[in-house]
C-alpha cells in the first residue's frame, strides 16, 4: 500500500513506521525533519510544515494514498485542513486521538470503545473528543473514510513511563531514585494503570491500515496487563539496582502545589484506576497481542537511556519543586503533630 504518515517519527508513530516499512509498504512521512535520520531507507520523506496549507497542498500534488494517519492533530482547525488536503485522495484517514477522552471518574470499572468521552479536567482530551466529533462527521455526511485510534499511555526507548514528572521528561526521576533521593508519587500507589510499548501499539495500529471493516468505527490499542503504580516505580528502580524510596502526595495536592498541568494529567487521566476491554481491535487484527510487560519494558528503556546520555535530560526546576513540595509537607505535618 502507499501510506502517507503526518509526523511520523513520535513516540507512537515511529513504531508503525518502522514496521509498516519492513512489510514492504511504500511509506512516505510528512514533517519538518525531526528524527528523519533514524528512519529506515525504504521510507520517503516529504518535508513540509502541514500548518501551511498552500505549502503542503503544493507538495502533495497528485499524489493519493491507500492510507494517511494524522499524528499530529491536537484540535479541530487542523482536521478541518485534512480534510481539505485529503478529501478523495485516500482510502482511508487514521486519526491518533486519545484514550484519556473517555469519561473521568469512570462509572465503570472497564473500558471499552463505547465508554462515553467526557473528560472535565483535561483541555487536550476535550479537544481530542472534538476533533473525533468533527471526523465523524465528515465522514456520515461526505463518507470521508475516517479510522479513529485511542492509544493509552504509551512509551518507547526513550522515555520511562511515569506519573509525576516535570516538563523536561523522565530522567529526572530516573536520576532522583539513583541518587537515592525521595521520589514523588501520586496518591498511595496502589491505583491501577496500563502502560503500552510502542512495538505492541503499532501491531495493533498497523493491522488496521487498509482494513475496510476499520473504516467508520474507533478502537483504544493497549496492553491487556494492568499494574500498581508502586510496580512501575519498583521497576525503575530495580533497573537501576536501587532502592525506591517513595514520597506518596495526593493527586489534589499535587494538583494545589504545582504550575505543573496536574488537574489534568492526573485528576483528568493517571490517577484513576483503568482496565481496558481489546476486544474490538481484536476482532479485527486477530493476531494482535501486547508481548512486552510493563516489568520488561520499563528494564529495556532504562537500560537503553542509560546507554544513551543525549536522553538524559536534567530538569534543575522539577528536582528543586520535587524537594520544596517534600519540605513543605514535612513541615505541614510537623505542625499539625
Amino acid at each position: 500500500m502507499r501510506i502517507l504518515f503526518i509526523g511520523g517519527t513520535g513516540t507512537i508513530s515511529m513504531a508503525i513506521t518502522r514496521l509498516l516499512a519492513s512489510q514492504g509498504h511504500e511509506i512516505y512521512l510528512l514533517n519538518r525533519g525531526s528524527r528523519n535520520h533514524e528512519l529506515p531507507e525504504n521510507v520517503r520523506t516529504i518535508t513540509a510544515d502541514i500548518g501551511n496549507e498552500e505549502e503542503t497542498a503544493k507538495k502533495l500534488d497528485g499524489m493519493t494514498f491507500d492510507c494517511v494517519g494524522e499524528f499530529i492533530g491536537f484540535v479541530p482547525q487542523q482536521l478541518e485542513r485534512d480534510f481539505r488536503l485529503f478529501n478523495g485522495k485516500t482510502r482511508q484517514f487514521i486519526y491518533i486521538s486519545s484514550a484519556s477522552a473517555y469519561q473521568k471518574p469512570l462509572k465503570g470499572y472497564v473500558i471499552t470503545e463505547e465508554t462515553p468521552l467526557e473528560n472535565p479536567y483535561w483541555e487536550y482530551s476535550r479537544n481530542k473528543k472534538a476533533c473525533e466529533e468533527y471526523l465523524f462527521e465528515r465522514y456520515k455526511k461526505d463518507g470521508f473514510p475516517v479510522t479513529i485510534v485511542r492509544p493509552s499511555h504509551t512509551y518507547d526507548e526513550r522515555s520511562v513511563p511515569l506519573g509525576v514528572h516535570g516538563n523536561g521528561g523522565s530522567w529526572q526521576v530516573v536520576k532522583r531514585i539513583k541518587e537515592g533521593k525521595p521520589v514523588i508519587i501520586h496518591g498511595d500507589g496502589t491505583s491501577l494503570w496500563t502502560i503500552t510499548h510502542n512495538s505492541d501499539f503499532a501491531k495493533g495500529c498497523a493491522g488496521l491500515v487498509g482494513n475496510e471493516k476499520a473504516i467508520g468505527e474507533a478502537f483504544h490499542i493497549t496492553s491487556d496487563e494492568t499494574v500498581p503504580w508502586n510496580d512501575i516505580y519498583r521497576a525503575i528502580a530495580d533497573a537501576l539496582g536501587s532502592e525506591l524510596k517513595p514520597y506518596y502526595v495526593s493527586s489534589q495536592m499535587l494538583a494545589d502545589l504545582s504550575d505543573y498541568d496536574y488537574v489534568g494529567s492526573l485528576i483528568g487521566d493517571k490517577a484513576n484506576s483503568v482496565l481496558f476491554d481489546n476486544s474490538k481491535i481484536k476482532s479485527l487484527v486477530p493476531d494482535f497481542k501486547a508481548e512486552i510487560s510493563a516489568w520488561d519494558g520499563i528494564h529495556m528503556t532504562v537500560r537503553y537511556i542509560l546507554e544513551h546520555p543525549e536522553y538524559q535530560n536534567e530538569d534543575a526546576e522539577f528536582d528543586s519543586w520535587c524537594d520544596k513540595v517534600i519540605e513543605k509537607i514535612e513541615s505541614i505535618s510537623a505542625g499539625a503533630i
